[in-house]
């Protein structure tokens, strides 16, 4: 049975990526338009599918639950809008409160130079006539 989910879930991904390679761009309205039929995604042969305005894509976790697979999440990772182990890192292992170590550079002391004289007045090495 496990098998059979796998080679279901490989050829429907065979089938996506071909949607979304076999595309047809219309750039004058800005949209994706699907080339042909794909009974297995559910997608017919002239269906939008991406646009830029008020528009909501097929997503593939979609497909993979309307073919009834109940653990969608072991397959596909999650979407990064939802966020993934990035997210993850930066919003509860990053913002935990570490101890703050002092750099290096900070542990010495450098003593200040006295200024010497500027040549010609501050001017530089410039030679106005």
């Amino acid at each position: 049975m496990e098998k059979i989910k796998e080679n279901l879930i490989e050829d429907l991904k065979r089938e996506w990526r071909s949607l979304w390679r076999e595309r047809i761009d219309d750039r004058v309205r800005a949209e994706a338009i699907a080339k042909r039929d794909y009974e297995r995604l559910f997608v017919e042969k002239g269906t939008i599918i991406f646009a830029t305005k008020n528009f909501k894509m097929p997503t593939f976790r979609e497909i993979l639950q309307m073919h009834g697979l109940v653990d969608v999440e072991r397959f596909v990772p999650p979407s990064p809008a939802v966020g993934g182990w990035g997210k993850f890192i930066r919003t509860f292992i990053a913002s935990q409160s570490m101890p703050k170590r002092v750099k290096r550079a900070q542990a010495y002391s450098f003593e200040e130079k006295a200024k010497q004289q500027l040549k010609k007045g501050g001017r530089g090495w410039l030679h106005l006539i």
